[in-house]
């Protein structure tokens, strides 16, 4: 009686505990930095989880507009220091801050000077406005292609054993033969 009792107590103190682990895995969204936009009607805050950014970096963006995101749908669209741009993509809520609309783990891809244009329509009526000069700054550590050579250095290595292995084990097939 004791050890099913015992056991019971076990299941119920594990059962949250292993159903929890999870969701403990991601770390929460920390916004380090914030500029304020104002598109229209509304007031946006635009939040990243790195400052200052540098090409390549993946990090969280957050867009947060003023009184929530309860009643408003939006577009967001990234114009590159070429002054190519994307597509307006519709905002979406942040995988782990599901309370705003947010980008998880992007990187800008160049260095210069970004440009985020955004529209939201709300119970106030349609807004558009634009964070301009947004200074992305060179790629943190070596260059990628040093980065790359480094890296497959294992692998060519891991080809070039396997090529002796190979004709050392067709030599001796060959003495057998």
């Amino acid at each position: 009686m004791i050890r099913r009792v015992f056991a019971l107590l076990a299941a119920l103190v594990l059962i949250p505990v292993v159903t929890a682990t999870p969701a403990l895995a991601y770390e929460p969204v920390n916004i380090v930095h914030t500029e304020h936009v104002q598109a229209g009607p509304y007031g946006l805050t635009v939040g990243f989880s790195t400052w200052p950014l540098r090409a390549m970096q993946s990090l969280d963006f957050t867009f947060i507009p003023d009184g929530g995101i309860e009643d408003k749908t939006g577009t967001f669209m990234r114009t590159g220091p070429s002054g190519s741009h994307t597509r307006p993509l519709p905002m979406a809520r942040h995988p782990r801050k599901r309370d705003v609309w947010g980008l998880d783990v992007f990187a800008l891809q160049v260095e210069g000077k970004w440009k985020f244009d955004f529209t939201i329509d709300g119970p106030q009526g349609h807004g558009a406005g634009a964070l301009t000069n947004l200074q992305v700054l060179p790629q943190p550590g070596p260059p990628l292609a040093l980065s790359w050579a480094v890296c497959s250095i294992p692998f060519v290595a891991l080809i070039g054993f396997l090529i002796v292995v190979w004709r050392r084990g067709k030599v001796r097939q060959l003495a057998v033969a």
